[in-house]
């Protein structure tokens, strides 16, 4: 029987952004404790970083956790705060090695002083590379994100009538990378949960139904293969499309 020729990747995203939801529901399905799976959601990133530098992504943006997950119990907040701290630990050299650059976006403030400081000795190490751009939103809002772009404005005394979208994105947390081509949301859930709200304006949007455990190269490959059949317009029409009839 022959083997089916895996179809070729054609059209690569520049920046992809990935919501890693469903790692509660991972573990519930596996009778095990919510740390299960968010611990069995590292080891995912860890595939999904490898697998964007395969594909020659340039651009990897996370949503690690919001300033609304907050309100989540403190045992689960504590857990994932060591959580991120030991990713930081284990995985940054190696991502240094990859030539990974790692970025973080949202505030820094409310996060303990030790996962700051693991937070800044990651971004200085890496902070000539350039094989793939990595950011981790954590402590993360998109409006949150807005409303301090807007007071860096108020407070560097820039006139009203000088203010355009061009201002606010360089004091937007993303200021020096481009726009996410590509959201990608797992789980099933269709919200875009307060995530680059202001940058992903005309990207686009994939949601699967996978848990982010689950999600593995295979997946990121199916996802980049269904953003090439997408004809990006960012609110025109493409040309065929401008050479048809106007009805409305």
């Amino acid at each position: 029987m022959l083997k089916k020729k895996k179809q070729e990747i054609t059209v690569v995203p520049n920046h992809i952004a990935i919501i890693m939801d469903g790692n509660g529901r991972w573990a519930k399905a596996r009778f095990l404790p919510r740390m299960a799976g968010h611990r069995a959601g590292t080891e995912s990133l860890r595939k999904i970083i490898r697998a964007c530098i395969d594909f020659e992504v340039r651009y990897l943006t996370i949503y690690a956790f919001s300033t609304e997950n907050w309100k989540r119990p403190h045992d689960e907040v504590e857990g994932l705060m060591n959580i991120f701290g030991e990713y930081l630990d284990k995985e940054v050299p190696e991502l240094n090695e990859q030539g990974v650059q790692i970025h973080h976006l949202g505030s820094k403030q409310e996060l303990s002083p030790a996962l700051q400081n693991k937070m800044q000795n990651a971004i200085d190490l890496t902070k000539d590379n350039n094989k793939l751009t990595f950011s981790i939103a954590l402590n993360y809002g998109g409006q949150d994100e807005i409303v301090h772009a807007i007071r860096e404005i108020v407070k560097e005394g820039i006139p009203a009538d000088e203010i355009n979208k061009e201002t606010i994105k360089q004091h937007l947390y993303t200021s020096t990378i481009p726009d996410p081509d590509l959201v990608i949301r797992t789980s099933g859930e269709m919200r875009t949960s307060n995530f680059l709200i202001w940058q992903s304006a005309y990207s686009e949007w994939l949601f699967t139904k996978t848990l982010w455990p689950d999600f593995n190269k295979k997946a990121l490959r199916e996802a980049i293969l269904e953003y090439g059949t997408r004809s990006r317009r960012f609110g025109g029409r493409t040309e065929d499309e401008q050479k048809e009839p106007y009805h409305g």
